[in-house]
């Protein structure tokens, strides 16, 4: 069977770059069918994924490893604050209130943790045109020699929040926050909790 794709998968190794040496528990926010669950817990001893989308759950749970799973909403599910060295979330922000899922976030990080997101927003058009146009062309290439993997959990479109608000937000709430807009209709944020 071939790799999946699409284009979160594709920005998986940015989460896995960020990934502090000695991170003992991380968190994967939004987790799915476990995919990026799975490869954090290459690298980090405990791990834990959270998702309200039951199907998507038990797909993950199929695969029989030692990651906890929990169903629940990451807003209000009653994980223990400060406790993880990484905090994790690809295409999740844009299903909740943006503030409040990066505050939420920040608070479950230990110090010296990081946040890495992998986000959607909304491109800002005309403006954004030539990129959504660069964006498209990619986007072909990659689906003509990768395929394209759709997940089957909920989808929310369009994201609420457009790509300068959410810039201005992780400046906000994540002092010295790393923001990058990618190619694929994506935003990275990573982010080291203060020691």
């Amino acid at each position: 069977m071939s790799q999946r794709w699409n284009h979160n998968i594709h920005y998986h190794p940015r989460i896995l770059q960020a990934v502090p040496v000695g991170a003992k528990r991380a968190l994967d926010i939004g987790c799915g069918e476990g995919m990026l669950t799975r490869e954090l817990r290459a690298v980090v001893p405990e791990v834990t994924g959270i998702d309200l989308d039951t199907p998507s759950l038990e797909l993950a749970r199929g695969y029989g490893d030692d990651i906890s799973y929990v169903y629940g909403d990451f807003l209000e599910y009653p994980l223990e604050p400060a406790s993880y060295d990484v905090v994790a979330s690809v295409a999740t922000l844009h299903h909740v209130d943006a503030r409040a899922g990066l505050l939420r976030m920040r608070s479950l990080l230990r110090p010296g943790g990081v946040l890495a997101v992998v986000g959607l927003a909304r491109a800002t058009l005309p403006r954004d045109l030539p990129r959504e146009l660069a964006g498209v062309a990619a986007n072909l290439g990659y689906r003509a020699v990768k395929g394209y993997w759709e997940h089957s959990a909920p989808i929310v479109w369009p994201p609420p929040v457009t790509y300068p608000d959410m810039q201005s937000l992780a400046t906000e709430l994540l002092p010295n926050a790393t923001y990058h807009r990618h190619l694929l209709f994506r935003y990275t944020i990573t982010w080291t909790q203060p020691q």
